[in-house]
């Protein structure tokens, strides 16, 4: 099998590709042929050597989170998945950027019926990310007021469609460039950050999404209506629950996690025409390298997807 093989911490120079052993599950476990692997800022941040002391991972190790492909053999103690299925699933912190991944099955979903194979390996890791921060740790209410940073990421970009779908007036910020994309996935307000300071326009908001961290956080604490929240993927500094409190707010961190049935309430939205998956890049394993560093900008529109099946 090809796989992404990083030998040591770095920058996008570490990713080479390489020749391993095949992989073989074990009793519990799918092996899946992939077919398309989603590129996420988690990939690039434990990439750095930043997150080592937070996630130790013994060198060398494959990259990526998701993965979509079909299943080519399954452990004995698996009775959901058999072999051929098309599935997808956020299948872990390492793995995906390979011909062959393995996952448990509590990790897997069917794919849409409506999606591409290939495009489907994009979805996992920011719809389930956008899913949990909206309906589990901010309960959204329709006639509520949300505030999504980074909306044209791929966090973003689920966040606003399902938002809108749960009847919330929503804002986003992003740059010019990407406002008549954002209002067509539901954005009722759209804030170009690099004219406008978003503090000086938006007031009494019931749910922030936080996908930028830093100063983004920092000026976002002035937004929220008393009792609001505000929901960080990124960072939260020493003494940031404190001054959320001092504001009577609340601040949470988050980290998603794999959930095949949330999985499958997207899939079945998606093939529904309720939301859409916005895959953006689509390039061959061999060009992981370039999509790395586009994913790297912060400028990227919807999901990155490395191609995986024909490379």
């Amino acid at each position: 099998m090809k796989a992404i093989q990083v030998a040591r911490y770095g920058q996008a120079e570490a990713l080479q590709l390489q020749e391993v052993p095949d992989l073989e599950p074990n009793d519990d476990q799918v092996l899946i042929n992939v077919a398309g692997s989603g590129i996420n800022p988690i990939d690039w941040k434990i990439l750095s050597g930043a997150m080592q002391q937070y996630i130790p991972l013994p060198l060398p190790y494959t990259p990526g989170v998701e993965v979509s492909g079909t299943v080519a053999a399954v452990g004995k103690n698996v009775s959901d998945f058999v072999v051929g299925d098309q599935v997808f699933g956020f299948i872990g912190i390492v793995g995906g950027y390979a011909t062959q991944a393995v996952s448990t099955a509590d990790r897997l979903a069917h794919i849409p019926a409506t999606l591409p194979l290939q495009q489907a390996g994009g979805v996992p890791a920011a719809a389930l990310t956008a899913w949990q921060a909206l309906h589990e740790h901010a309960a959204i209410q329709a006639g509520q007021k949300v505030l999504i940073h980074g909306g044209a990421g791929g966090v973003g970009s689920f966040a606003i469609q399902l938002a809108h779908l749960a009847g919330a007036y929503v804002i986003a910020t992003s740059s010019a460039k990407n406002h008549e994309y954002l209002r067509s996935l539901g954005a009722d307000e759209v804030i170009d950050y690099s004219a406008t300071p978003f503090e000086e326009v938006v007031h009494d908001v019931d749910f922030v999404l936080d996908t930028m961290g830093g100063d983004t956080q920092d000026r976002s604490w002035g937004v929220l209506k008393p009792g609001g929240q505000l929901v960080t993927l990124v960072y939260l500094p020493p003494g940031a629950e404190e001054t959320a409190a001092a504001r009577g707010v609340r601040a949470t961190l988050i980290g998603t996690r794999p959930d095949p049935a949330q999985l499958r309430e997207l899939a079945a939205l998606i093939d529904a025409g309720q939301i859409r998956p916005m895959v953006n890049v689509v390039r061959p394993l061999s060009e992981t390298r370039q999509v790395q560093d586009l994913s790297q900008t912060g400028h990227a529109r919807g999901q990155l997807v490395l191609r995986v099946g024909d490379d």
